[in-house]
């Protein structure tokens, strides 16, 4: 016998410095992906963190009654008539009067200056809260008006004086009347609470659009898609695995719904628009449509883990059931299905998240529309917070992408809550056997 076993010879030596170059090609893919991911993640909270602080302007404001009722009667109908025109007009006089009694100084801003600095978005804002309390008429209120997405990206830095003095929306000498108003604290910039809760806006005004509209739409979806797919899938897998024959027509059905889990999303919304809208005919860009073109798309990611679940109890569970009398329906339904529940719910909350995150579907069946009015029901016209992301970097202005950065992290938030859950419910119901 030639050779020792404490002395490696050069094909033991060779294997070992394979074995360690794979590991370090292993370890090096790894930190590749994790610095991608970090590098990903800093973008995004950079870009998208400011969308959640937006600019104000607090000011007192005399509603007059001369111009919001002249007939003095208090009634609604008469009120509604009095246009966004007027009450912008008050905002105008309003600021114009505060910065005056400061004793603020102009400098080389003009009065249009003075009024370009209040959203237009506000005039609106203030039209409700009149008509939802008449009461107001006549009085003088402390209110808070949006700042013009220019100064808001002024103090976000997006906008500089040189490139105000390019920007025929705004100007270096209404950039430094902002300065001296937030010196009087009539100008400051603070959490944004209405990125979550307003509806988009137009393209003129990035400072006052919400994902309002697109939470509540993809929460109705992912609702439709909960209820539907979720007894849908369960009842498929469970019949599939513990009680349809195996035959050709079985193994026909198992390869077509693998088929349809590697579909691209795309071709479900091109079912759902053909079936759903066209020959359906129920509205577009409704809740309603794209929780069942969800549904479609999400019911294989639903099955297959559901199937895998069902295997991975042991078999002796089913004969031990039914050794002591219990039905084949009473074995999966007491015994069967309770063991194999955490990879079930694990399936569905991951088939949801997935759910949540697809677009191009929603493209196709119209939810890429601008809607202003939030839904009252699945029947309604919403949108979808990928969508609103898909939108907002469509548009021009660079505050509508630093909110499509911002509705990204509202997207992510939702997801890691999602997964979260699907390990908090694995691990509750994860028996060992």
């Amino acid at each position: 016998m030639s050779g020792s076993l404490l002395t490696q010879d050069p094909r033991t030596k060779a294997r070992n410095a394979a074995e360690r170059r794979f590991r370090g090609y292993g370890l090096t893919a790894i930190v590749v992906a994790l610095l991608a991911l970090v590098w990903l993640l800093i973008s995004i909270f950079s870009a998208g963190l400011p969308a959640f602080r937006q600019t104000f302007l607090t000011f007192p404001v005399t509603l007059d009654e001369k111009v919001l009722d002249k007939s003095g009667t208090r009634d609604i109908a008469v009120m509604s008539k009095v246009t966004t025109v007027a009450f912008a007009k008050l905002l105008s006089q309003s600021i114009e009067a505060e910065i005056t009694a400061r004793g603020i100084d102009l400098g080389g801003a003009s009065a249009k200056d003075v009024t370009k600095l209040v959203s237009e978005e506000s005039a609106a804002t203030l039209r409700r809260m009149v008509l939802a309390d008449p009461a107001l008429v006549g009085t003088t209120i402390e209110f808070t008006a949006l700042a013009t997405g220019r100064i808001d990206g002024y103090y976000k830095g997006r906008v500089t004086m040189e490139s105000a003095a390019l920007d025929k929306n705004t100007s270096p000498e209404q950039l430094v009347l902002a300065d001296k108003l937030k010196e009087a604290g009539i100008l400051g910039t603070r959490l944004n609470s209405g990125f979550l809760t307003m509806p988009d806006a137009s393209d003129k005004r990035p400072e006052a659009a919400g994902l309002g509209i697109a939470v509540v739409g993809s929460f109705l979806m992912m609702v439709v898609v909960l209820v539907l797919s979720l007894p849908i899938g369960v009842a498929a897998s469970v019949y599939l695995e513990e009680f349809a024959p195996k035959n050709w027509l079985t193994d026909l059905i198992e390869v077509n719904i693998a088929n349809l889990a590697a579909v691209p999303s795309i071709v479900y919304g091109i079912l759902g628009l053909a079936i759903f809208i066209n020959f359906a005919g129920l509205p577009q860009s409704a809740p309603i449509v794209g929780g069942l073109v969800l549904t479609l798309m999400t019911l294989p990611r639903i099955i297959i883990p559901t199937r895998a679940a069902l295997k991975a109890v042991p078999p002796s569970i089913r004969d031990a059931a039914l050794g002591v009398g219990a039905s084949k329906l009473q074995t999966v339904l007491h015994h069967v299905l309770p063991l194999a529940m955490p990879g079930i719910l694990t399936g569905m909350i991951i088939g949801l998240a997935q759910a949540l995150g697809e677009t191009a579907p929603l493209l196709l069946i119209g939810m890429v529309a601008f809607v202003r009015d939030f839904p009252g029901g699945l029947f309604d016209p919403a949108a979808a917070l990928p969508v609103q992301v898909y939108n907002w970097t469509q548009r021009g202005d660079p505050g509508f992408v630093e909110r499509a950065s911002g509705a990204i992290i509202v997207l992510l938030l939702f997801l890691i809550v999602m997964n979260t859950v699907a390990i908090i419910l694995r691990r509750k119901f994860e028996r060992r056997w």
